[in-house]
């Protein structure tokens, strides 16, 4: 066990995010949770993630969209948050430019209802460059899927279900490489039973007493999934916790060797 301590200031607490090597996936592309959570490991409040989320976080969770080819969500998440399209700053934009990708990611948002308003702002507000895409499933239903094809891309990924091996498999035939998943719960809890989250940035907030909601629900029947430590940042009492996928072990082989 080692004892952390408070040590050296970081100027920009996205920088040690955007140090991070994401070019060798373990699957098709390389998939980041980015997920908020208080002291009890609830994952809302009121039903809203927003009311949660701390100063620091508040102020750091848009900047993390930096790192990303495309923002993955669930529809119930884009409904509850009033999503719109991914906004950063001007220097984020041109960082990108210079590397190479769009000025700022597309959207992707989760729906087998596809129970979707094209009036919202994930829709109306998305920039040329990188239209909002939904992705779903072969069982949805055919009328609900025409209406919503007149304002975005659809992706089929899945029979009955979105299935989310064939979801990031169709990400990456579309040359994204880098999926940033802000939730919510179900849908996480879905790419971690499918052995698909390589990274978890994880914000702990320093508040208990919220809605009797986790930060990832497990499917049923699902293995354990273990993740290796890779960086602690702290301010103003929030943690930000950032894991990667442990390789080669799980933790249900590691319970079978005790």
């Amino acid at each position: 066990m080692n004892l952390l301590e408070v040590g050296a200031d970081v100027p920009d607490p996205l920088v040690p995010y955007l140090e991070v090597d994401r070019s060798s996936p373990r699957h098709e592309c390389w998939v980041a949770g980015h997920m908020v959570t208080a002291l009890d490991g609830t994952a809302a409040v009121g039903g809203r993630v927003g009311a949660l989320s701390s100063r620091p976080d508040q102020a750091l969770f848009p900047r993390m969209r930096q790192i990303a080819d495309v923002v993955l969500v669930g529809a119930e998440t884009v409904r509850r948050e009033g999503y719109g399209p991914v906004r950063l700053s001007d220097e984020a934009q041109a960082q990108r430019r210079r590397s190479g990708k769009p000025a700022t990611p597309p959207v992707a948002v989760v729906s087998r209802s596809l129970n979707l308003d094209g009036a919202a702002s994930v829709f109306a507000d998305a920039p040329e460059h990188a239209p909002t895409v939904v992705v779903t499933c072969a069982a949805a239903d055919l009328g609900r899927r025409a209406e919503v094809e007149e304002f975005a891309t659809v992706i089929e990924a899945g029979e009955d279900r979105v299935d989310p091996i064939a979801a990031m498999r169709a990400l990456s035939g579309r040359g994204l490489g880098v999926v940033l998943c802000e939730g919510g719960p179900t849908w996480l809890g879905e790419l971690v039973a499918a052995d698909r989250l390589d990274e978890l940035l994880l914000s702990i907030s320093p508040v208990m007493g919220g809605d009797p909601l986790p930060v990832s629900v497990t499917p049923a029947g699902a293995d354990m999934a273990r993740f290796d430590l890779k960086g602690v940042m702290a301010e103003s009492g929030t943690l930000f916790l950032r894991y990667e996928a442990a390789v080669g072990r799980s933790a249900t082989d590691e319970r079978l060797d005790r």
